[in-house]
């Protein structure tokens, strides 16, 4: 089975599971694994990759409108080298200070490739959930969408330092919590924009109405490309962005645009369940990142 019908399977065994952190008394817990071959290209520092890999699960807890509070680390390795160790903790300890976590440790662990598995924890008491979507309400979006589709490929031509500099995203944690109490359901986009509006369509019973024009794209992809249907794949499918994906009221748009510290654009509106997910009147493709090598 794939990845998503695993999770499926799962959360039929675990009625806890299924948003982007569990909740635990007030507490928001969350993991995630990122390997070497599927998540760190070519040209990625230690440093990046600390950043990075603790920064997922960070966004985690902003998608739930949490206050991260702490986060953890595996580190996995052939070998062990000092200044990687070094650089990697900088990393993790950095992406922590911008959303005022603390990196508390972790663990070491020999691996046949570099792999990373985090956990970061937060504090939010009426944190959101994918399951509040109202036909009706706005779906907006924080920041701007491929992001990390461009790094790939910055990588792929051989400019690190500039696959480097978008791979060191800052987690959306003080936009989560100021929209804790706006936000109907939100989730991250780390599979991808089409990808989470259907995830959060399913969460909701729902269905969402886009337009490919509203979507946010950032200005390094079009550094990139300049085909019209590359640039809409990386904006909806390639994912890996890390924004948040969220519905409001409509009456409360402007109220939230103004609250937040980040661009907050809105690209659609909830329908009902029988609409589907679509955007500019076509039906969305379900496609988006997913774990797995090629």
């Amino acid at each position: 089975m794939d990845e998503r019908t695993a999770l499926r399977m799962l959360a039929m065994d675990l009625p806890g599971a299924g948003d982007d952190a569990a909740v635990v008394d007030g507490t928001v817990i969350t993991t995630d694994m990122l390997h070497e071959t599927t998540d760190f290209p070519a040209g990625t520092t230690r440093y990046t990759a600390g950043w990075r890999a603790v920064g997922a699960s960070l966004s985690d807890v902003a998608a739930m409108g949490a206050q991260a509070t702490a986060a953890v680390a595996v580190y996995a390795s052939p070998e062990f080298d000092e200044a990687d160790l070094r650089a990697f903790l900088s990393g993790a300890r950095d992406v922590c200070t911008a959303v005022d976590a603390e990196y508390v440790g972790g663990d070491l662990d020999g691996h046949e490739e570099f792999t990373v598995a985090t956990t970061a924890i937060g504090d939010a008491d009426d944190p959101v959930l994918r399951s509040g979507a109202t036909p009706g309400d706005a779906v907006c979006v924080t920041g701007t969408l491929g992001r990390s589709a461009a790094a790939l490929r910055f990588f792929d031509e051989g400019d690190a330092e500039r696959g480097n500099d978008l791979f060191q995203f800052t987690p959306r944690v003080d936009a989560g919590v100021r929209l804790r109490d706006h936000a109907t359901a939100m989730m991250d986009s780390s599979d991808g924009l089409a990808r989470s509006l259907h995830q959060l369509a399913e969460a909701s019973d729902c269905g969402f109405d886009v337009a490919f024009d509203r979507v946010p794209v950032d200005p390094a992809v079009d550094e990139v490309t300049n085909d019209a249907a590359d640039r809409r794949e990386c904006a909806l499918h390639f994912g890996e962005d890390f924004e948040l994906v969220f519905t409001v009221p409509d009456d409360r748009v402007d109220t939230v645009q103004s609250a937040l510290d980040v661009d907050v654009t809105r690209i659609g509106t909830v329908t009902d369940s029988e609409t589907g997910v679509v955007a500019d009147g076509d039906p969305l493709p379900d496609r988006g990142f997913t774990h797995a090598s090629e």
